[in-house]
């Protein structure tokens, strides 16, 4: 352990965690090894860790390079079709986690079938997508489960488990308790079997609001809830209400129930909206009380450390060897993205070099991060041979992996091979393979291109929901084209498409890029008063990036308060953007420095840059001849 402090203390005084271990990084000064400054090596001498740990030696090993962005994606290649890069990731809201679940938007080689409407990749969250494909079967989609011997146990009957949201759907004005009074009052009994049923199609439908009626009735009706249902409901109402409510909820719980599950959701859900404070407040408090520093919990750390400060991924790495936590999967997919993002591709390479030596194979979901890092680092080479070896012998037998490859290859610019796998598809298309066909052919300007996808599946299915004109209107968004964009809106609107956050952020672009800033304020205004669902976080920093460009500090200003009212706290980049609306107003912001510490926000290079040229009582050469 020596040789790791040596490593990680020279940028400051070193005093590593107390006997709690606790994640009180306001009060404790830890060490931490910024992926900015960390230019130290490894002399390999001494004994370093565990072979469980190794990779933390691997992690700081080499130099660190700036990341051109600190806020990058927060997902795995969109884990979740994850807009895998810029701030689109981090900020879809619901994800309970995309940690322990395979990469959203990338394919795990035991799931080669993909339904026809499974769409959820790019589902309007109610939706999180984020970006991403939902797995129902991820810890955090936490259901009432069926438990050995409950399928004799009825709470009222039995019937086809499929009909209740069946009825639910088909009655989308009526509140869930009537739709179900009225289901059981025909005669149909309600078993576990259908209770988890329902609960599932409404989750990965989206439908978190109508999940969350289900379950109140479902308690209200005097069924009995455990851990585990009391978990999904917090879930439930986080993805509704917000996170206050949810830890309401949480006091609320009898203290038999208040277990690791329910607190470890509400660590995911503090991550998800990217709250620093609170997620290490949840942290320390699964610790007070006794529950095991697990992976899941030390992932969830990870990713939140990655979107917002990923000076603090060295303590997480710390506390892991500490813990004799192992390190999953996830674990090194979100440290392989970390030095990706950093263009540390040496320190990439060497992550997945220690993952090898641990008996741990890189799946497609890694690779295709490699590719992706490989492309956007300039190696191309590197990148096209990974590609071909992800292929495989005959990419036909590579069905499954399609919507994967089109759009890296389209970072390659290679028209070519775009085609190629198109054509395969073209015949029989699945969603998926559709949405990354039409992005694949946005990023290489080929609009007519990803127009005929868009008709080939309206051609497939009659009846679209917005997620089917999301990928083109999100093209049109891209290169501007304002007037197709309102006509396919008008389209969606035409069809009684439900219009979500995904549709509300491309036609929020369309108008700035249109110079309409005024109108696209407008309409995120109209979305957030309108529905309960709350807007990407990419929506707001558009329109605040433009009045920051302006240097319109009262409208960046009201932006900032909308974010922050929505639940978008504890993040440096609309501080970043904040702060550029003062430079170019030319007028100092007073307090500004205040702001961030209220909300645990430590400027890094470029922000320290800003904060020094609005603060108001710096020193000129002018001013110190005038005193």
């Amino acid at each position: 352990m020596l040789p790791l402090r040596r490593v990680l203390n020279p940028f400051r005084k070193q005093r590593l965690w107390a006997s709690t271990s606790q994640f009180g990084f306001v009060e404790l000064e830890t060490v931490r090894c910024s992926l900015e400054t960390c230019t130290s090596e490894y002399d390999g001498s001494g004994t370093m860790v565990t072979d469980g740990s190794r990779f933390l030696k691997q992690f700081f090993s080499t130099r660190c390079n700036s990341p051109k962005s600190l806020m990058g994606a927060g997902c795995f290649s969109s884990l979740a079709g994850t807009k895998s890069s810029g701030e689109d990731s981090d900020d879809l809201d619901e994800g309970f986690s995309e940690l322990e679940s395979s990469t959203a938007s990338v394919p795990s080689e035991g799931n080669h079938v993909l339904d026809d409407g499974d769409d959820d990749l790019s589902s309007e969250p109610d939706l999180e997508v984020d970006n991403e494909d939902i797995d129902v079967s991820r810890p955090g989609e936490l259901e009432l489960s069926e438990t050995e011997g409950d399928h004799d146990k009825k709470y009222v009957g039995r019937a086809d488990s499929r009909e209740l949201s069946k009825a639910i759907l088909a009655a989308p004005r009526l509140p869930v308790h009537k739709v179900v009074g009225k289901w059981i009052e025909e005669g149909n009994e309600l078993t576990r079997s259908d209770i988890a049923s329902t609960m599932l199609s409404l989750r990965k439908l989206r439908m978190f609001g109508r999940a969350l009626q289900f379950s109140e009735w479902l308690e209200s009706s005097g069924n009995e809830f455990g851990e585990r249902e009391h978990a999904s409901r917090l879930d439930l109402i986080y993805k509704v209400r917000g996170l206050q409510k949810a830890e309401n909820y949480l006091e609320s719980i009898p203290k038999s129930f208040q277990g690791e599950i329910v607190y470890r959701t509400l660590l995911a859900n503090c991550v998800s909206v990217a709250n620093i404070k609170k997620a290490e407040d949840v942290f320390n408090k699964m610790k007070d009380l006794g529950f095991p520093v697990t992976t899941f919990a030390c992932n969830q750390l990870l990713l939140l450390y990655k979107r917002c400060d990923k000076k603090k991924i060295a303590d997480v790495l710390l506390l892991m060897e500490k813990e004799d936590v192992k390190p999953s999967l996830v674990t090194y997919k979100l440290l392989i993205d970390t030095k990706g993002q950093s263009n540390d591709i040496e320190g990439m390479e060497k992550i997945v070099e220690t993952m090898k030596e641990e008996g741990k194979e890189p799946d497609f979901a890694i690779k295709c991060l490699l590719a992706k890092h490989y492309t956007f680092a300039g190696l191309k080479e590197k990148a096209e041979n990974l590609l071909k070896e992800m292929e495989g012998i005959d990419i036909k037998e590579s069905r499954w992996a399609m919507y994967s490859l089109l759009p890296l290859y389209a970072d390659l610019k290679k028209a070519d091979d775009v085609g190629r796998i198109w054509k395969i598809c073209e015949p029989n298309p699945r969603f998926l393979e559709c949405v990354a066909a039409i992005e694949a052919w946005g990023k290489l300007n080929k609009i007519e291109e990803a127009e005929a996808v868009f008709n080939t599946m309206s051609k497939k299915w009659s009846k679209m929901s917005s997620k089917h004109y999301s990928a083109l209107l999100q093209v049109y968004a891209n290169h501007k084209l304002l007037d197709k964009g309102r006509d396919l809106v008008k389209r969606m609107a035409e069809s009684n498409c439900r219009i979500g956050p995904f549709t509300w952020d491309a036609l929020v672009k369309l108008h700035v890029d249109a110079g309409e800033v005024g109108k696209a304020d407008s309409i995120l205004q109209k979305a957030t008063e309108q529905n309960s669902l709350r807007p990407l976080f990419t929506s707001f920093m558009t329109i605040m990036d433009q009045y920051a460009k302006n240097g319109d500090v009262h409208n960046a200003e009201k932006m900032f308060h909308r974010m922050r009212k929505v639940g978008y706290v504890s993040r440096a980049r609309p501080f970043q953007s904040l702060a550029q609306a003062y430079i170019n107003a030319k007028t100092p912001a007073y307090g500004f420095y205040d702001r961030m510490r209220a909300d645990n926000i430590f400027p890094n290079r470029a922000l320290a840059a800003q904060l020094a040229q609005i603060d108001p009582f710096k020193k000129t050469a002018v001013s110190d001849l005038l005193e």
